[in-house]
């Protein structure tokens, strides 16, 4: 008996450690990222994952959050000056100038699809007054949300240890944005005229993969290429996340092809 009950936990053991590799099964596609999870958005169910706990610096998906708190916090229709702070910041920017006026849902066009840098912050200073306290506003959703293995320390995702997230978590805030209307109608948008400024969206997997209605693309050299996205075929939502992934517009069409099939 003391045998069986051996080769009974051993066995359990084994297949607790397989099951992973059985839920994605066995002719799933290889990925480069170092990180990856599939979801289904409608269930919540886990289709495949790779290191998905595994906290990492995320970039401008960072700008998920942001855009989801901004839909939630700021009157998208009423327009807002630009205030000196949002104006000059690092990396992608819109080139907004200080004293000019856009409306929330401008700013938020511009933030998504032109990942302006400058965009995320005159949101985060429309919606809360200041940087540090949208960012306080950022944790208290990440924490109410669930996600236990993450943490932001500004609205645009420039790199800084204390704002991270893992594949798991990525999934999970994507799947709460894209239940918000006008969060979706501003990810799945090609592109968009904002006055004299002419944007489009660097996510190319709305031109190039079947059903693609989003999110956000990242990129810093400490990050690497982190790519969120999800696709709709059949009414059927999958969420798709790779973090430092070299290859990651022919991960996410394999992924989705599988998947989907």
């Amino acid at each position: 008996m003391k045998n069986l009950l051996r080769t009974v936990a051993v066995l359990a053991a084994v297949l607790t450690l397989c099951a992973p590799m059985r839920a994605a099964g066995t002719n799933t596609p290889g990925v480069s990222a170092r990180c990856c999870l599939v979801m289904d958005a409608g269930s919540g169910e886990v289709l495949y994952e790779k290191n998905a706990d595994e906290r990492s610096l995320i970039a401008s998906t960072t700008k998920i959050m942001t855009g989801l708190l901004a839909c939630r916090l700021v009157d998208l229709d009423a327009a807002f000056e630009i205030p000196p702070e949002a104006v000059g910041v690092e990396g992608s920017s819109m080139y907004l100038k200080a004293g000019e006026t856009l409306t929330g849902e401008d700013l938020l066009y511009g933030m998504m699809l032109h990942s302006g840098n400058d965009a995320a912050v005159a949101l985060a200073i429309a919606a809360s007054g200041s940087e540090d306290a949208f960012a306080a506003e950022m944790n208290r959703e990440a924490a109410a949300l669930g996600l236990n293995n993450t943490r932001f320390a500004n609205p645009h995702g420039l790199d800084d240890p204390d704002n991270y997230s893992t594949a798991r978590d990525l999934a999970r805030l994507t799947a709460a944005a894209m239940s918000d209307e006008n969060f979706r109608r501003v990810v799945s948008a090609r592109t968009k005229t904002v006055g004299t400024r002419a944007l489009t969206n660097h996510n190319k997997l709305l031109w190039t993969c079947e059903g693609c209605i989003g999110v956000k693309t990242g990129y810093t050299k400490a990050a690497g290429r982190i790519l969120v996205s999800a696709a709709e075929r059949e009414d059927r939502t999958l969420i798709v996340v790779t973090i430092d992934d070299p290859d990651d517009w022919s991960d996410h069409k394999r992924l989705y092809a599988h998947f989907f099939r």
